[in-house]
């Protein structure tokens, strides 16, 4: 093997390994890396968050919970709507909890905001808690999503709201270049329009109602636990 052909494929495996750890921090972030992910997800949701959150009815004094709440940009956002309300958030990743606890460490102090490590397949908190549950960015990795989304119904109030917001979705624009990304890189869940409601609608939620950005490839989708 010449030493060119040798340079390309150390250089192609490296790539492939960073791919990959990437990819490991999404699903879980941990380590440094893992902090960076989070800073870098705080920076980088803001306008989808914005974008889903305009599809809520979030009152000043709801209880709500964000579900994979990664580095608590999120929770703050919704605290700031909520001010007469509570916030909580679980994440399983441990560098996810301290990242959202010292970003929103001022609305803790004030007891305002809770941040759990919890799985979304065992939710710590009894039936019927919720106004709303929102899950930005992370129903692609729940290991078992028919089932988690029915332990998300547990929580809700009778009538309250759940969002699904992802910034990509199968069928998107330019689908061919992300879907090998989301299911062969991440292992991802990766659902069409149709599939997102099909899978809310059979976990129990009514009224389910799906947005598109499409030019960004953006998805909402609003489900609603019947009252």
């Amino acid at each position: 093997m010449n030493p060119a052909t040798l340079r390309q494929l150390v250089t192609y495996a490296v790539a492939v390994g960073a791919a990959f750890a990437f990819a490991r921090q999404c699903r879980k972030p941990k380590w440094l890396l893992g902090r960076f992910v989070l800073a870098q997800m705080n920076a980088g949701h803001s306008g989808l968050t914005q974008w889903g959150l305009s599809h809520l009815e979030i009152q000043r004094d709801s209880t709500v919970l964000d579900v994979g709440c990664g580095g608590g940009r999120t929770i703050g956002t919704i605290a700031g709507i909520a001010t007469m309300g509570q916030v909580h958030g679980v994440d399983y990743s441990p560098a996810s909890v301290a990242a959202s606890r010292a970003h929103n460490a001022g609305r803790i102090a004030e007891g305002r905001v809770d941040v759990q490590e919890a799985s979304v397949s065992n939710l710590p908190f009894p039936p019927s808690t919720f106004d709303v549950v929102t899950a930005i960015e992370t129903h692609y990795y729940w290991p078992h999503l028919s089932t988690d989304l029915q332990e998300i119904l547990r929580v809700l109030k009778p009538g309250g709201a759940f969002m699904i917001l992802a910034e990509t979705y199968k069928g998107r624009s330019m689908d061919w270049l992300y879907r090998p990304v989301m299911t062969g890189l991440l292992g991802a869940t990766y659902l069409s329009v149709d599939e997102h409601r099909a899978i809310l609608s059979a976990a129990g939620f009514s009224n389910v109602q799906i947005s598109v950005e499409r030019p960004k490839g953006w998805i909402c989708a609003v489900g609603h636990k019947p009252s």
